[in-house]
């Protein structure tokens, strides 16, 4: 099985590990595994990396994502989506056109957000959700997130309810729930998603992307050098420098940029990703030995 990236159009009801499952049987290895889970009621973009690949996946999961969202306002749940309890109901028929725009705006561009309590996120070594699940609340801090694009795309007014459907882009970490909750809190109404569909992680989008039925007959793997050159800087290298490269050797930076950059030897053969430092670029992971 070649090294690559598979990008999944991961259905409703299936946990991002359930897609690793199913992957591993049907590339026939284990080396699989996935960058930035996707809770089960969501779809779209799920990035999995197949054997060499899975080095990537960290470095793929803090790029930036793109969503369509649907937020109801008027009902707030203990998981801030449709798959929790209603903890509060209050009428958001009152809410105008202007008061969402303006309740929209205080939550686009850098925020803090508080993550949801029902979250994988650790607190005291145990995974929030676990606390919440026991009926505990947990002290999650709030974290700077950014919101470059919140748009909306329909809303939809029905008794107490208005239904509000969005385009986000967001940075590595947002919770799109949170961003609902929030939102409903500020209006005054209580809010929380009952859709979600990811259209984008970096530069991989639902063009690429493929089901698992269309996956089960064929296979389709974007090559590991053709995934770096999408996703990073690409800077391509003598034999000399492609020699240090593959012993796990430093080059001196090229200036391009803080994040990671994807080294290529003369052939085109994808042999690291580098991070710049000062005025060395030093190794992240190394594909070639």
């Amino acid at each position: 099985m070649n090294s690559g990236l598979v990008i999944v159009d991961k259905p409703a009801d299936w946990t991002s590990h359930d897609v690793v499952a199913k992957m591993r049987r049907l590339a026939g290895t284990r080396r699989v595994g996935h960058a930035g889970t996707l809770d089960p009621m969501a779809t779209g973009v799920l990035v999995i990396g197949v054997e060499k690949a899975t080095r990537l996946l960290g470095h793929l999961a803090l790029t930036e994502k793109g969503y369509d969202a649907t937020i109801r306002l008027g009902q707030s749940t203990n998981t801030d989506d449709a798959e929790g309890e209603i903890t509060a109901s209050a009428s958001a028929a009152g809410v105008t056109d202007e008061a969402l725009a303006a309740g929209i705006a205080k939550l686009t561009g850098p925020i803090m957000q508080t993550p949801p309590q029902v979250s994988a996120i650790k607190v005291n070594g145990e995974r929030a959700y676990k606390s919440a699940r026991k009926g505990e609340q947990v002290e999650l801090k709030e974290r700077p997130v950014t919101v470059p694009e919140f748009t909306v795309t329909a809303v939809r007014r029905h008794g107490d309810l208005v239904d509000v459907d969005a385009s986000i882009a967001c940075s590595s970490g947002t919770y799109i729930r949170a961003l609902a909750r929030d939102l409903g809190a500020d209006l005054g109404c209580g809010g929380h998603l009952t859709y979600l569909r990811r259209t984008r992680v970096g530069p991989y989008d639902l063009t690429m992307a493929r089901t698992l039925e269309q996956l089960a007959e064929e296979m389709a793997i974007l090559p590991i050098g053709d995934a770096v050159a999408a996703a990073f800087p690409r800077r391509d290298v003598t034999e000399e420098d492609a020699r240090k490269v593959m012993h796990g050797g430093r080059l001196p930076a090229a200036g391009l940029g803080p994040g990671p950059i994807g080294v290529f030897a003369p052939d085109g053969t994808l042999l690291s990703l580098v991070e710049e430092q000062g005025k060395v670029a030093k190794p992240l992971a190394v594909f070639v030995s």
